[in-house]
């Protein structure tokens, strides 16, 4: 259905903008005001369009029939030596985004089941939307969780390491794109490694918001 593709692409959009602002503004509060005068801080969608994985891949995957949907916008420009705690600044903006995903996922979650809950039906599309919703920002939140740079998730883990694990960890980020990569290739079962790690995990917290 055209309006169902619409409808999903926008709400694909806004999701991965939500994560992106989040990495600024909690950025801001440490004392960062790079995205701030990047003009990032905004929900407009045109300053955070990346054309490969806002738009081009999102389409490829829902052509294509892809058990998993996913894109990125552009990174919000952050500059760690601005924050007032380095260590505990990009921890909490690492995280921002992730924790801004699992948030969006719950909300949903949450209005489905009050919606399902009521005497009267509501329309089909609506509880398609939410689920879409739920799906989505799971995936964005797990997916970003890896501690693969340049993902959240290797931030995550850098900003806890002692500074000599730390200094070697780094070095793996000229890689990080590469081990993506075959990770999406190397084949596990009936989809690839990444898909069936993030399908274990999707599963997981799908149970545990009942959808």
């Amino acid at each position: 259905m055209p309006e169902v593709f619409a409808l999903s692409i926008i709400i694909l959009l806004f999701s991965v903008i939500i994560h992106e602002v989040m990495h600024g503004l909690v950025a801001l509060k440490f004392g960062d005001t790079t995205a701030q005068r990047a003009g990032r801080l905004t929900l407009n969608p045109i300053p955070h369009i990346d054309l490969f994985g806002t738009i081009l891949l999102p389409a490829i995957l829902i052509f294509t029939g892809s058990p998993i949907l996913f894109g990125w916008a552009k990174p919000v420009p952050v500059n760690p030596l601005n924050f007032t705690s380095l260590r505990k600044g990009e921890l909490f903006v690492s995280a921002a985004g992730i924790l801004a995903n699992f948030s969006l996922a719950i909300l949903a979650a949450v209005i489905f089941h009050i919606l399902n809950a009521l005497p009267q039906t509501f329309p089909a599309l609506l509880g398609s939307l939410l689920r879409f919703t739920v799906l989505i920002n799971l995936v964005l939140g797990i997916f970003n969780l890896f501690p693969i740079p340049p993902l959240d998730g290797s931030k995550i883990l850098l900003s806890q390491l002692p500074y000599k694990l730390a200094k070697s960890y780094q070095k793996l980020e000229p890689y990080g794109i590469l081990i993506l990569l075959i990770l999406l290739m190397v084949p596990f079962g009936r989809a690839s490694l990444l898909q069936t790690i993030l399908g274990f995990f999707l599963n997981f917290f799908l149970k545990i918001l009942g959808l």
